[in-house]
């Protein structure tokens, strides 16, 4: 059953706790190589059937208008994956 995986990330001007949780914690496990986090959001869309045009055109209106915060959120990948 193909799926439509929907990325979801906050803006770079909205700030990420989460994001500076983790990566405030980092160091303390003993992953030292990174200096920044953004943790953001997936989706996973499952469809019947083949995933044609308008299909995709579909999950991308979902992305923007539902699975999104327009306002503090930017849509970064909107893909097909075959499993």
């Amino acid at each position: 059953m193909p799926r439509i995986v929907v990325d979801v990330m906050p803006k770079p001007e909205i700030l990420d706790p989460q994001g500076k949780a983790i990566v405030g914690a980092l160091p303390r496990l003993g992953f030292d190589a990174f200096s920044g986090v953004r943790q953001g959001k997936r989706f996973e869309l499952n469809v019947d059937g083949e995933v044609t045009d308008a299909v995709l055109q579909q999950a991308r209106e979902a992305a923007e208008t539902l699975l999104s915060n327009p306002v503090i959120e930017d849509v970064v990948n909107v893909q097909v994956v075959e499993d």
